[in-house]
């Protein structure tokens, strides 16, 4: 049985190899009194959410130069902050980001604790805990995935995920320090991001390497073990592209609740078992025959497309529409959008 791994070893691991991230303020400045900026904690904990950091160091940077503080962002016209958010998925997290920062601009500032973080909208248990260990320095346990991979193999929790959850939250809350905990909760993750990897984690320069008990049983890579998963099902839809005889492009509004909801994408019926037709302007629509396919967490999307020129006092049945250029739209919309105009002459 191997000893307990000791926070004291990873937070000098910590100190010699911390990440360089534009969110953070490393071990370096923290110890000479930086302060790290709630606004940019809560930010980019917020982007990362089911998102990599390679993904997101571009937004948070672009974000942060656009609405460099939390009364910025809630002034920000929604458009332009979801415009801005396109690609990151999960807009309904933009959403929630906007929502919040008015909140906390009327609040005069962050609140400081976990609890009261948590009231707050689109912040749940592991954000909340994010931001009070790393912008206030408290001891909250971060369990993210990272943290669940290193806990699973430094105490072989071989049940397998999400049954595993509390187990690992606990271990992960038993080893949490008084001393430096916003450091820590950022060491661990940083470990398993680059040393306590999904594949070929590398033991031989892991800190902890010698209290870790999957390593001493030589089952590091089987873990965390996962139960099987449910195969995703398929929906169908169609979309209706219509480009204005002015080069513009209509849109609509989706709903605020729901998939994608409160953006502008192609007027299409609800996504479904089966692709319904409902035109939303009597036009000429064409069908080119490509479909465009589109992954989400939960589902398999399939489109048909149609696509129809039109002309510029052309009136949609029913909506919130709006005339384009569209740069900024969701994946799956972009998707359609890069076929339609492939089908469309000049």
């Amino acid at each position: 049985m191997c000893d307990a791994p000791k926070s004291a070893d990873l937070l000098a691991w910590y100190d010699r190899h911390a990440r360089e991230l534009p969110w953070r303020v490393g071990p370096a400045d923290r110890a000479a009194g930086v302060v790290p900026d709630p606004y940019a904690v809560w930010l980019s904990e917020i982007m990362l959410q089911q998102t990599t950091v390679a993904a997101v160091r571009d937004y948070f940077t672009r974000f942060m130069t656009l609405w460099p503080t939390v009364e910025a962002l809630a002034d920000a016209d929604d458009d332009r902050v979801m415009g801005e958010w396109a690609g990151l998925g999960y807009y309904a997290r933009a959403r929630n980001l906007l929502k919040c920062a008015r909140v906390v601009a009327q609040m005069g500032a962050f609140p400081r604790t976990r609890a009261a973080l948590e009231e707050l909208p689109g912040i749940g248990p592991y954000t909340s805990a994010a931001i009070a260990a790393i912008a206030y320095d408290l001891p909250e346990t971060v369990v993210d995935g990272n943290v669940e991979r290193v806990m699973s193999r430094v105490f072989q929790i071989e049940t397998p995920l999400p049954d595993a959850k509390p187990e690992m939250k606990q271990r992960a809350a038993s080893l949490t320090p008084d001393a430096r905990p916003g450091d820590y909760a950022q060491a661990v993750m940083d470990l398993g991001a680059t040393i306590c990897t999904p594949k070929s984690p590398a033991c031989g320069i892991c800190p902890w390497n010698r209290h870790c008990q999957a390593r001493a049983a030589g089952v590091q890579a089987t873990l965390p073990a996962r139960a099987p998963k449910t195969p995703k099902p398929t929906r169908y839809g169609v979309a209706y592209l219509a480009r204005r005889t002015d080069g513009l492009w209509l849109v609509e509004r989706r709903p605020e609740k729901g998939l994608l909801g409160g953006m502008f994408g192609w007027p299409g019926a609800d996504w479904g078992d089966t692709a319904t037709e409902a035109p939303p302007i009597p036009a000429n629509w064409r069908d080119p025959k490509v479909e465009v396919r589109h992954t989400f967490t939960h589902f398999h999307l399939r489109l048909s497309l149609r696509v129809a020129s039109v002309p510029v006092d052309a009136a949609p049945n029913k909506g919130t529409f709006r005339a384009i250029r569209p740069s900024d739209l969701p994946t799956v919309m972009r998707k359609a959008f890069d076929v339609a105009t492939a089908t469309l002459p000049d």
